[in-house]
């Protein structure tokens, strides 16, 4: 009977190279690499890839008492702005041999507690978390327990729970300013789920400088969505259109939103952008390749999961010290396409 390959040790590769087993296991972790030189350090690296050494994952638990699992919660796997996110992610723990375990809670606080619970069993090092609600208890009981939690993307009213977030205020400023430089004045919205830090923030933001520039801010004029969907866009649309309201742009909180506002319009005869100008948010993939190409505020997607996922390992890192809350910001960009024109002239 064929015998399977022995698995490469750490000692296989200490006495490859011709050091300490204690030299190799401080080559191989990024925390304490820095305590040995970065010749010798290099030369461990190379060897143990060329013998395909590969941590006993089980033996490390037990001695630092990790599983180098952290828990990635998504609200919803079928929007296109998380695949970069979850690869900004994952790139970063891997740097770190951790594993991301990623979950839909296809947001719901229920099936988001439910998988909570399911991962504090396997004795996760951490979780990040995209499906997060303004108020959101089960993070609460996470922090209140000592395990690492950080936000992406939305964050929670508590100061206390770090995350990573985009500039939402910066992005309805460029697009209400944009707007105007095109000639309009008569600015609608369609606004996200007021229970989501997203909604809440954009809407807020949008309100703020509809004022600021000297638009109307009438509430008449906003429809509040359930959910950031294209059906939910639509059904808004609707809405807008059946109270009669006279309007000549559309700014919706997110790019499936407005997805969804320009099939109501289309159904009604309404053409983007030559009747109605129309702005998303996110950029999300392909939002350049609908019919018109959407103008849209970029988010950084990619740079988000990465920096949630340093932040997060900066938590574990500092053990029983608790580190301090991170709260950061990333920057926007407004993107213009052809969903936006030149108010008509009449």
């Amino acid at each position: 009977m064929r015998q399977g390959r022995k698995k490469t040790t750490l000692k296989d590769v200490a006495n490859a190279v011709g050091v300490h087993v204690s030299t190799v296991s401080r080559a191989l972790d990024e925390r304490t690499r820095h305590m040995i030189t970065a010749e010798v350090a290099d030369k461990i690296i190379k060897v143990s890839r060329e013998l395909d050494y590969s941590p006993n994952a089980a033996a490390y638990s037990l001695r630092t008492n990790r599983t180098r699992l952290i828990g990635v919660f998504i609200p919803d796997i079928t929007n296109p702005i998380f695949p970069p996110i979850i690869r900004g992610i994952e790139d970063t723990l891997g740097r770190r041999n951790y594993i991301a375990i990623v979950v839909n809670t296809e947001g719901t606080a229920t099936r988001e507690s439910a998988l909570i619970n399911t991962l504090r069993g396997r004795e996760i090092d951490g979780m990040i978390v995209a499906s997060v609600e303004r108020q959101d208890k089960a993070i609460d009981e996470l922090v209140e327990a000592g395990i690492a939690v950080v936000t992406v993307n939305r964050r929670v009213d508590s100061p206390h729970v770090s995350s990573v977030v985009n500039d939402e205020h910066d992005g309805m400023r460029r697009v209400l300013a944009h707007l105007m430089s095109l000639g309009h004045s008569r600015i609608v919205g369609i606004a996200g789920p007021q229970g989501l830090s997203t909604g809440k923030i954009r809407h807020e933001a949008f309100q703020h400088f509809r004022k600021a520039l000297g638009l109307s801010s009438d509430p008449g004029t906003v429809v509040f969505a359930d959910r950031f969907n294209e059906n939910e866009g639509e059904r808004c649309m609707e809405r807008l259109l059946a109270r009669d309201v006279d309007f000549t742009a559309i700014v919706a909180s997110n790019d499936r939103l407005a997805i969804g506002a320009l099939t109501a319009l289309k159904r009604h005869g309404i053409d983007c952008p030559s009747d109605v100008s129309v702005t998303g948010f996110n950029d999300m993939y392909l939002s350049d390749r609908i019919d018109p190409p959407l103008t849209t505020v970029r988010i950084q997607q990619y740079e988000v999961g990465l920096r949630a996922a340093e932040a997060l390992l900066r938590h574990i890192d500092a053990g029983e010290e608790i580190a301090e809350p991170v709260h950061d910001v990333l920057p926007v960009e407004l993107v213009v396409r052809q969903s936006t024109a030149p108010l008509a002239k009449t």
